[in-house]
């Protein structure tokens, strides 16, 4: 086998069908003396004639008939493994889509994309994972991860490609009745409260907190925590406030009518969201299908979260 050139099968089935150089040729889409070639190293190879002119055409010989079954089979599995790996049906998929999300990445994304999956993917699952920059690099590399949606700033050279979706702001929460929610918030009023910081795995935190310390203000962090979904229980009891991304401030007042929102006092910088993939899975159907998904989802057009 080792001495058997595979493209000549194509050949052999072609001319067994046709029975017929010259309609094998056409049918190959190659020259006829190429198709004479290939037929004189396989009969070259098979020490047979393998077809013989007859007043009929041309006519298999026994070890001919014994050879085609085969080759017809194996160029049909070879075909349909080709066409598989390019097709992607998810109306059928019953995959799992990992997705490398922050806690705010999850309250932003998830419950668009389940309602979405719900209707274009019934029978796929989606699995939120929150990862280090380096797990996600390798994740992303892998496959382990499909995507990293969100504030990923170290993703970047040449291994990933990256969309952006839409851009992010900051906003004040406080509760419905603190002293300070009748009236736009000041800086002074902004300095004087207390504050519930998050410093959480999630980038976008750190984009808020390096403005302040170019600027230079200092607020007083009453609460520290790495968690974003404690906070409307913490604002509603005391007379903390927290600045946190627009969209998380939008969902908790939405959820919890004990809390609002309060405008910042200060020029705060925004950001992008974007989504990220491997170059290795640029072409793959299942992930660009995720990624049109997502794109169709989360765009400008479609903010959902008032500016």
């Amino acid at each position: 086998m080792n001495d058997l050139d595979l493209n000549l099968i194509p050949y052999l089935v072609a001319i067994e069908e046709t029975r017929n150089v010259s309609r094998a040729a056409e049918r190959l889409g190659v020259s006829q003396p190429r198709v004479s070639t290939a037929l004189g190293r396989l009969r070259e190879y098979f020490n047979d004639p393998l077809f013989v002119r007859t007043s009929r055409g041309m006519e298999p010989t026994p070890r001919a008939l014994a050879l085609v079954p085969s080759a017809r089979d194996a160029l049909s599995r070879i075909e349909r493994g080709l066409l598989d790996t390019q097709h992607f049906d998810p109306a059928t998929t019953a995959d799992t889509f990992s997705i490398a999300l922050s806690d705010v990445g999850e309250i932003v994304f998830l419950p668009r994309l389940l309602q979405a999956f719900a209707i274009a993917a019934p029978r796929a699952n989606l699995r939120s994972v929150s990862l280090s920059h380096s797990n996600v690099e390798r994740g992303l590399e892998s496959g382990d991860v499909d995507l990293a949606v969100g504030y990923f700033p170290d993703l970047g050279g040449n291994n990933f490609f990256q969309q952006r979706l839409f851009s992010h702001r900051f906003i004040c929460l406080m509760r419905r009745d603190h002293p300070f929610s009748r009236a736009p918030l000041t800086l002074d009023q902004f300095l004087e409260c207390g504050h519930a910081v998050v410093r959480a795995e999630g980038r976008s935190q750190e984009i808020l907190e390096n403005y302040l310390d170019k600027q230079r203000i200092r607020r007083r962090a009453v609460l520290e925590t790495p968690h974003f979904m404690s906070l409307p229980f913490i604002l509603s009891r005391t007379d903390l406030i927290a600045t946190v991304p627009h969209a998380i401030g939008f969902a908790y007042v939405a959820e919890h009518a004990s809390i609002t929102l309060a405008e910042p006092p200060l020029p705060l910088p925004r950001f992008d969201l974007r989504q990220h993939w491997h170059r290795k899975f640029h072409n793959d159907p299942r992930t660009t299908w995720l990624r049109g998904v997502v794109a169709s989802l989360f765009n400008d057009a479609l903010d959902e979260w008032p500016k």
